[in-house]
């Protein structure tokens, strides 16, 4: 598939206990290369922007679908923020990447902040895009309370071209290569409706991990460059970004949560320059 002027290629990457996660690819001379995690229920084409604007500047990319999101294997276990760091490990290991510059949105962010804390040596620079610094007890007094606010819709039945127009009437400023890789968190049947890929049960699994453990444990120990990218008020990562070591701040006034699909262009080019630094 061609998104502008990248070729993307896909490879199954078994991690550590066997489960194979897709990693969708581009290929550059350029290095470092660049590793991209999606949130909580999407799925690494949301990056493809953002990938063929990483290639046009000669950097090769690896955006990977966690375990039971897109078009990964979906196993039994193992749907918590820990376990997706040690997968990204895994990830980083089998396909060689020499200290990628790594890049995770909402629930991602909090995962590659567990990746960079507790293997250090295998990043060379954390860019977390509106995620990474979800806390979810500081939003809410129970996990009861969480839980009823943030389970996801039934969404299994609901016909695929409905969503399509809501997407696009609630996103007029995505590429329809967005839409159609947001209309892809979700399986489309032969008579068009949907089905999840992740159930329901094991997103909140993953939820209940992100109220177990907040990621403002690890804050300290992140080294090397992180860029902080809110979509909206600054203010909202005041506390990380005092937190971090050597953390920068640079805020979407009026973006979407899903920064990397309104605006890959721009979030390309705050990721390049984590090449710099």
């Amino acid at each position: 598939m061609s998104v502008g002027v990248a070729t993307f290629g896909a490879v199954k990457v078994t991690v550590a206990d066997g489960v194979g996660l897709n990693v969708r690819h581009t290929v550059g001379a350029a290095a470092p290369a660049f590793l991209l995690v999606h949130g909580l229920a999407s799925n690494a084409r949301l990056w493809d922007g953002v990938a063929a604007a990483l290639a046009a500047a000669g950097h090769p990319s690896y955006a990977v679908d966690l375990r039971g999101h897109g078009e990964s294997d979906l196993p039994d276990q193992g749907f918590d923020t820990a376990t997706a760091a040690r997968d990204l490990a895994s990830v980083i290991a089998s396909l060689g990447l020499d200290r990628p510059v790594v890049a995770g949105q909402s629930w991602g962010g909090n995962v590659v902040v567990e990746l960079a804390a507790t293997h250090p040596a295998l990043v060379r620079a954390l860019a977390l895009v509106d995620g990474g610094w979800i806390d979810l007890p500081a939003e809410f007094d129970s996990w009861p309370a969480c839980a009823a606010a943030l389970r996801p819709p039934d969404v299994n039945g609901w016909r695929a071209d409905d969503l399509r127009a809501r997407l696009l009437a609630g996103h007029p400023d995505w590429s329809a290569a967005a839409v159609d890789a947001t209309l892809a968190n979700l399986r489309v049947g032969p008579d068009g409706r949907l089905s999840r890929r992740l159930p329901v049960e094991r997103h909140m699994e993953i939820l209940r991990s992100m109220w177990d453990h907040p990621p403002g444990r690890w804050f300290p120990r992140l080294t090397m460059p992180v860029l902080l990218l809110p979509a909206g008020d600054p203010a909202r990562v005041a506390s990380a970004a005092a937190a971090i070591p050597s953390a920068t701040v640079r805020a979407y006034a009026g973006g979407d949560h899903d920064l990397h699909a309104q605006q890959p262009d721009r979030l390309a080019a705050d990721l390049l320059t984590l090449v710099r630094s």
